[in-house]
């Protein structure tokens, strides 16, 4: 009897455990299904690639991305609508500036609430991708979602890995023959013909000009500018420190005027003796008045306001494109008194202009987060601006015919061959609610800049002229005269490890910023360069600027051997 019973009880638990286990699996399966579903279903609602609408049914993504002052509403924008339209994918947009969208960034990812896309910026991935997994790996949805961009990147498709070997956004591809040379300066031609002086080629011309100018026009500014990254390259300093060192590109992430010789080592250019002695040529500039005390705090927008009172009160202007300060058909005279200037030969025969040769392509035009429920819809979406229409409408509207044409007949682009295009509806620095002008995905190889249609005599004093203007003031006033890369060259996007970007986070912020204020100091007279410039080095040591170069020295390594 008791045996009988122990062979129920086993029995019994036997059952219990085959139930429990039963159960186990069918949860698993159940899950699994769920997913697979899930996944199913997105796949489900997506067209063929290629067409469009990219949907079967309307879907929404969350953007972050830039705002700009000639960009009314991205809501309510005439290509975002369009957008919408064609492919099916409605958008909701948050947005911050130049000056903030790295802090706003960070804090909205710092939550559990943030959106489905990031446009236009390069987040930390080293810490929101490659670490922590926010920003999603695209290497093969690329792959099987993005042709356009696949074919228009090419080779530099490595450009956008991280060091984890992943890819993690999809990149920006401006390969813009005036970007490269964009650290430019304008001179109003007015005010020359009033001084009854040509353009400066050297220094000590500069300075004259710049002194007859402030005797003649005590209230004038004779060297406009900005704040560090307030502006696309309006940056003064920047611009005269060419006639003594090369002044190497600060608009990327790293800010600390960092280059690298042609053994390959990377320096600061800020602890040189050709920056010193650059500092004291500025120094004698500011001692005269010419260097306005505004130019070392003021936004990009403030020097505009100021370029654009009635007595052209702005002598030499710094700044990457003339067309965001003055609006040349709403102010056609003011635009038409400014021409670019070739770099200054300085005192020892230094005349840089500095070709940001790696500007053309980079990472961070567009990421997807881990929120994104419709990944391969929002890549083939991203995959419209990689097409010549998709390019032409965000940049100036999507009506063919009215905003742009395509293969003009009779006409050539910049580059002399048959043209690609005409823009009809042209760029334009005012507030405007058509398109998307620069906020738009940058997909805008050599060959399409190029390929732009120009008349060869149109008036470089319209609107319609600025492409023209800019590639043949870069052409004949800059590319003579880019840097040696045998002697100094500008460094490429370095990409960092997360322990690399923690170890120097703090380091890099600090130096960063004690280089621009000591900058001031000593230009202003706060500072001597004679008796505390000894002092200035050691306060950079002290801050951990070879901490910092260690790390960059160490990245720039890892990414040239490859």
């Amino acid at each position: 009897m008791r045996h009988t019973k122990r062979i129920l009880a086993l029995l019994l638990c036997l059952a219990l455990a085959l139930s429990l286990a039963a159960c186990s699996t069918g949860g698993k399966s159940q899950t699994a299904s769920a997913s697979q579903s899930a996944a199913g279903s997105a796949q489900d609602i997506l067209n063929p690639v290629g067409t469009y609408p990219i949907v079967k049914e309307p879907i929404e993504l969350r953007v972050f991305t830039i705002s700009a002052p000639n960009v009314e509403d991205l809501a309510t924008n005439d290509f975002t609508k369009y957008l919408e339209q064609k492919t099916g994918v409605k958008l909701t947009f948050e947005t911050a500036t130049r000056d903030n969208w790295e802090e706003k960034l960070n804090l909205v990812l710092s939550t559990n609430d943030y959106p489905d896309i990031v446009m236009w910026f390069e987040p930390d991935m080293a810490k929101y991708g490659v670490k922590e997994g926010i920003f999603i790996q695209l290497d093969d949805l690329i792959k099987d979602n993005m042709p356009n961009y696949t074919k228009m990147i090419g080779d530099n498709l490595s450009v956008t890995r991280q060091t984890d070997g992943h890819i993690y956004s999809v990149g920006s591809i401006n390969d813009c023959y005036h970007c490269m040379y964009a650290k430019k300066m304008w001179v109003n031609t007015m005010w020359l013909d009033k001084l009854g002086m040509k353009a400066p080629t050297t220094t000590e011309e500069f300075y004259q000009v710049c002194k007859k100018f402030m005797e003649v026009n005590p209230n004038g500014i004779a060297v406009g500018g900005t704040a560090p990254g307030a502006g696309w390259h309006s940056t003064f300093e920047e611009w005269l420190l060419n006639s003594y060192i090369l002044s190497p590109n600060t608009s990327q992430s790293f800010r600390d005027w960092s280059e690298v010789d042609g053994s390959g080592k990377i320096f600061s250019a800020a602890t040189t003796d050709g920056y010193r002695e650059g500092l004291k040529y500025i120094k004698s500039l500011y001692d005269i008045g010419a260097i306005y005390e505004g130019d070392f705090t003021q936004t990009e927008e403030q020097l505009k306001t100021l370029v654009n009172q009635p007595d052209e009160p702005v002598l030499f202007l710094p700044t990457g494109t003339i067309s965001n300060h003055i609006d040349a058909d709403a102010n056609h005279e003011l635009y038409s008194h400014y021409s670019v200037i070739a770099p200054l030969k300085g005192p020892e025969g230094v005349q840089n202009a500095t070709f940001m040769k790696y500007s053309g392509v980079s990472s961070g035009g567009f990421a997807i987060t881990d929120k994104c429920k419709y990944p391969e819809a929002a890549l083939r979406w991203a995959d419209y601006f990689y097409t010549t229409e998709g390019s032409l409408s965000a940049q100036f509207g999507a009506d063919a015919g009215k905003d742009w044409v395509l293969n003009p007949a009779g006409k050539v682009g910049l580059n002399g061959e048959p043209a690609l295009y005409e823009v009809l509806n042209q760029y334009s620095g005012e507030a405007q609610n058509h398109d998307w002008q620069d906020v738009s995905i940058a997909a805008r190889p050599a060959y399409f800049r190029l390929g732009e249609a120009v008349d060869p005599n149109v008036d470089i004093t319209t609107s319609a002229g600025l492409e023209y203007l800019l590639y043949s003031s870069s052409k004949e006033k800059m590319e003579p005269y880019a840097q040696d890369p045998t002697k100094n060259d500008v460094l490429p996007e370095l990409k960092l490890t997360e322990e690399e970007v923690s170890k120097i986070q703090t380091i890099g912020v600090e130096v960063e910023k004690y280089i621009a204020e000591s900058r001031v100091a000593f230009i202003t007279g706060q500072k001597s360069l004679d008796t505390d410039w000894d002092a200035y080095l050691k306060d950079l040591e002290k801050m951990g600027l070879s901490t910092l170069l260690g790390v960059y020295q160490t990245a720039y390594d890892r990414q040239v051997s490859k």
